[in-house]
């Protein structure tokens, strides 16, 4: 009697450890590309993750030698045969990357991506759009695909947002790959680590960010994307209205009293 074939390996694990979703991404044969599967994964993984109240803290990290290699070439390659020469098909993968992209920018919880091996083209995109980014000393960072005349038009969005314009132009016309120590100067990365500590710096970074209110983070990190393209006034109009909005919550009156009290807090969003 044959045995039934195996099933296929997620393309992105989700594992719990506390109030922390963990997110690896799956495939490290084809360097953890982001094909239109691996996308509809992580997009799903992320929303099941960020919609349990419990989950304060997700991380992004991957299998294999390397992070991210971007979109998958050869996925792309193959629509060069469509009637229209691959047109709509394009147009469905960027919009499905930007939606991915999005939903890391506007989760309620903050995302850490842990970075080892490469992340070029869309998978430098999907670090510069998380909010932190731990890194291995062996990481490298690109937006290369101007080598092979594609220009990184989408992942210019989140790099140009994470680093300086001249630095950003620099990677994206130069396609020059990058170290992690540069990377950190930039501003890409937020901390730089031995291979061997990665996941524990990603995790005790996690563990510090998960003790906070996940309502009164929500809040802030939500605040912080929206001011960013405001004019200074705007700007401090809006987060005006906001840090108003977090005097009136339950958490900031538990935080206060907890601070003058020199008690830990107990926050009343826990759950």
């Amino acid at each position: 009697m044959s045995s039934l074939p195996e099933a296929a390996a997620p393309l992105v694990l989700s594992e719990r450890t506390g109030r922390i979703a963990r997110l690896t991404l799956n495939n490290p044969r084809a360097l953890n590309a982001l094909s239109t599967a691996m996308l509809d994964a992580l997009h799903d993984a992320l929303a099941e993750a960020t919609s349990d109240p419990a989950v304060k803290v997700v991380v992004i990290d991957a299998q294999g030698r390397g992070f991210c290699a971007g979109h998958d070439l050869k996925e792309m390659t193959r629509h060069r045969g469509d009637p229209d020469q691959g047109r709509a098909f394009y147009e469905a993968l960027f919009a499905r990357c930007t939606k991915v992209m999005l939903a890391i920018t506007r989760a309620p919880v903050p995302v850490i991506a842990a970075v080892h091996g490469i992340a070029t083209a869309a998978g430098c995109q999907l670090v510069a759009a998380c909010d932190m980014v731990v890194a291995s000393s062996e990481a490298r960072f690109g937006v290369n695909g101007v080598d092979a005349g594609l220009f990184c038009s989408t992942p210019l969005v989140a790099l140009s947002r994470a680093i300086p314009a001249k630095a950003a132009m620099e990677m994206l016309v130069l396609g020059e790959i990058i170290d992690a120590e540069r990377a950190e100067r930039l501003g890409l990365v937020n901390r730089v680590t031995s291979p061997d500590a990665l996941h524990e710096t990603a995790m005790a970074m996690a563990e510090r960010a998960a003790q906070k209110s996940r309502a009164v983070v929500s809040l802030g990190k939500t605040a912080f994307y929206e001011q960013i393209d405001m004019d200074l006034d705007a700007a401090y109009a809006h987060t005006c209205k906001v840090i108003v909005d977090n005097m009136m919550m339950d958490s900031a009156k538990e935080g206060i009293a907890a601070f003058i009290d020199k008690r830990p807090p107990q926050w009343p969003d826990d759950v």
